[in-house]
């Protein structure tokens, strides 16, 4: 039985594994990671241009970062849907944002009712009394 070396210049005979086809959320969020970049980049190319001229426009700085603002926004969405995506949940509460599985009926950590549209939460109710 002899080891197989792999030796620089020495092609290998096995080929290189091909990867899965990404989803059509995973190439959205590469798109967005890619225009987030070069806004970013833009953004402080613009600074540092105006700081060496000693002239800086906050409108132009503003519109620019409100721009990047907007990307970065729609890239959080996308990690969070791509993060229930990993983790078979169903969604996150829309009170403490916990994430739940299919099924659920009540938020497990804060106990509000999820199937309801209202602010039901699971526990005593506390009236006040009149004197």
């Amino acid at each position: 039985m002899s080891a197989v070396i792999n030796l620089p210049g020495k092609k290998n005979d096995q080929p290189a594994p091909v990867p899965a086809p990404m989803s059509r959320l995973e190439q959205r969020r590469e798109e967005l990671r890619t225009r987030f970049t070069q806004l970013q980049w833009d953004l402080g190319g613009a600074a540092y241009e105006m700081a060496a001229r000693d002239y800086f426009r906050l409108d132009v700085l503003a519109s620019m970062a409100a721009k990047l603002q907007v990307v970065d926004a729609e890239l959080s969405e996308i990690e969070r849907m791509a993060r229930l995506e990993r983790a078979g949940a169903a969604g996150s509460c829309a009170g403490c944002g916990s994430l739940y599985a299919r099924g659920a009926v009540y938020c497990w950590r804060c106990g509000r009712n999820l199937k309801e549209g209202r602010n039901t939460v699971i526990g005593p109710v506390i009236t006040q009394e009149s004197p």
